[in-house]
């Protein structure tokens, strides 16, 4: 898979996750270690979020494309 699919694809994840399925998931059962599940997704989003930015960090590194 191309360097660039691989960047589109994490680039693409947090704005699904955060944004677009927001709607899908905005309910309350089931809970998910103690939270309702909207919380949980929204607190699983600030996970996911910075590791796609240190995997785009690492693949434009390894490109020397960062000064």
């Amino acid at each position: 898979m191309s360097k660039k699919i691989v960047i589109g694809i994490l680039v693409v994840i947090p704005f699904i996750l955060l944004l677009v399925a927001i709607p899908f998931v905005n309910r309350i059962e089931p809970f998910i270690l103690g939270l309702p599940f909207l919380h949980f997704w929204l607190a699983l989003g600030m996970i996911i979020t910075p590791l796609c930015t240190y995997g785009i960090y690492q693949i434009q590194k390894s490109e020397g494309s960062i000064e």
